[in-house]
């Protein structure tokens, strides 16, 4: 009964839980007072809600039109939501509504065409929030990892990995962060409490901690510089840009305590920008340190355990404003007067501003700043940097310089993230405190930003050749001839399948991208020969000749190709 009440009550109040929770209780004691009793019905005013109907209705035009014009204006997860929105309003109707009784009919109707059209079929698109990933998109996600890859290579990252299902302890940090009523946990059939990892960072120090001795000394040569690609998960509102499941590339160093380890972690980043065309004009990086910003706190009478919850609600300011973060920060105990201090602190555009305008601003850490500034000119990158101090990051254990890459569009939300956590090894019961810092960067909003900078390649099928045997007798020839150019580094489609006329074997190698044709035939074969045809060379005189078996490893210099 308090379920369904629960249900019912936050159909009308989904902003205010705990009222919702009273009213039904009160519901469920007055409905109680009889078995035969039923609830009653809200009031509800029929002509507000045709009125919002309308207006959701409208919404959801506009947005698909939007696509119609440009395919990346809204991602297909924020039309689902918007459109789930519209069938709850729906849901609202009064049962004897004209309107309630037309969509129902409409829909009755939709689920009868649907179940004919689908009948002992499974579904066949991915659960809400996820991703497949059908050869195509696995093309250009591989071109993305492989820019991701190389850029660590060069820097002189080793990558690791770990599984994804992870310990929920590692996660429940006392900090009032998001990320901790995201996850996708439960407790396994052992009675252990795991998750699916929302995040890699956890398990980087439960891996280095792993090779710690008891007294707190490294076993690994120092600095380590580790990188990754993991999947992590998190259960939230899907939109443009952000998925339920997502792929992170992580670059970290343990052991470096100096802000030069920041600067090399900022220098790959743009490293990977400029390797795929993005420019300083197209994103910027935001700077700030939490050291600082921790000092100004205090200063203001924030306690060590305000700290990390104010600057996980400070870090939503330009999410949601100063008004909305002034409520925020009154709930957690903050005076509205020192409130507004803070978000004036956070309009600092400048560290000499921020310095003159904070009061107690730790000196170490505007010192931090101002050289990590000078050496990102040295660097070559400084043009990509932009201190904000508004930007503190949404995860407690950031303690030194953090910073944010953003669309300087305004388009999308953050392209990656990352700071200094020298306490987070301290947390998880390190016996020394070791310094560490990193930066996460998601695959989907990058891949959203470049498309719509056009900046993604064609990504085709593509293969070497098509071996294909004149008839079913030529059959274990053509497999030689297969084997043979895959010991030469070819990559072959084996034509597994007979084609009746020539044409096809052609018309089915254009379609996979093949450059050449290898025809196994018997005249051929019987002067130990095999016919190969270039399919992109124009020149009908030299597209084609007939290669003897012993040199078919020479194929690349017989057709001329690199």
């Amino acid at each position: 009964r308090i379920e369904l009440a629960v249900n019912e009550v936050l159909k009308l109040m989904p902003e205010n839980p705990m009222a919702a929770l009273a009213e039904a209780l009160q519901r469920v004691s007055i409905n109680s007072s009889s078995e035969d009793s039923k609830p009653q019905a809200p009031q509800v005013d029929v002509a507000a809600l045709e009125a919002e109907i309308k207006s959701q209705g409208d919404k959801i035009r506009s947005m698909k039109d939007a696509v119609k014009a440009n395919p990346s204006a809204f991602a297909k997860e924020e039309i689902d939501a918007e459109v789930a929105k519209l069938k709850e309003l729906k849901g609202k109707m009064p049962a004897n509504s004209s309107d309630k009784e037309k969509g129902d009919k409409k829909e009755k109707g939709k689920k009868e065409k649907d179940d004919k059209a689908s009948k002992h079929l499974i579904p066949v698109e991915p659960v809400m929030g996820t991703r497949d990933f059908y050869p195509e998109d696995m093309r250009a996600r591989n071109w993305l990892f492989g820019h991701f890859k190389e850029v660590a290579r060069r820097f002189a990252f080793q990558e690791y990995d770990a599984p994804v299902l992870e310990h929920e302890e590692l996660y429940k940090r006392k900090a009032g962060e998001e990320i901790t009523q995201q996850m996708y946990n439960f407790v396994d059939k052992s009675g252990y409490a795991v998750t699916l990892r929302p995040e890699m960072t956890p398990t980087l120090a439960r891996m280095i901690l792993g090779r710690t001795t008891e007294s707190g000394e490294t076993k690994m040569i120092l600095p380590v510089k580790w990188f990754s690609l993991p999947q992590c998960w998190r259960f939230e509102t899907t939109q443009r840009g952000r998925k339920r499941e997502h792929y992170q590339w992580n670059m970290d160093i343990v052991g470096v305590k100096s802000i030069t380890a920041e600067v090399e972690l900022l220098a790959a980043i743009t490293t990977f920008f400029t390797r795929v065309g993005i420019t300083a004009k197209d994103v910027g990086i935001k700077v700030n340190s939490r050291k600082v910003m921790a000092s100004i706190l205090k200063s203001q009478g924030i306690s060590d355990q305000q700290f990390a919850p104010v600057c996980v609600v400070v870090d939503k300011l330009d999410k949601i404003g100063p008004e909305e973060v002034t409520k925020e920060l009154v709930q957690l105990g903050v005076s509205e007067k020192t409130a507004g201090t803070i978000i004036k602190t956070m309009s600092a555009r400048s560290v000499e501003e921020l310095s003159t305008i904070a009061e107690g601003a730790d000196q170490e850490g505007l010192e931090e700043l101002k050289e990590l500034f000078a050496q990102a000119e040295a660097y070559g990158y400084g043009d990509f940097m932009q201190f904000d101090a508004s930007v503190v990051r949404g995860l407690a254990y950031y303690t030194g310089i953090v910073f944010e890459c953003f669309d300087r569009s305004g388009e999308l939300r953050a392209i990656c993230g990352g700071g200094r956590y020298d306490r987070l090894l301290s947390l998880y019961g390190s016996k020394q405190e070791v310094p560490c810092v990193g930066f996460g960067f998601g695959d989907c909003v990058i891949m959203e930003l470049l498309q719509m900078k056009k900046l993604l390649p064609d990504f085709p099928q593509l293969t070497d050749f098509v071996v294909a045997p004149f008839s079913k007798d030529m059959l274990p020839n053509a497999l030689k001839v297969a084997a043979k150019l895959r010991e030469a580094g070819a990559t072959v489609d084996m034509q597994v399948e007979l084609k009746k006329k020539v044409g096809q074997t052609f018309d089915y190698a254009n379609r996979v991208g093949a450059q050449y044709v290898a025809l196994v035939a018997p005249d051929e074969w019987n002067k130990n020969m095999v016919r190969v045809k270039d399919l992109r060379m124009e020149d009908k005189d030299a597209n084609q000749k007939d290669i003897p078996l012993d040199k078919l490893h020479e194929w690349r210099t017989i057709f001329g190709s690199t």
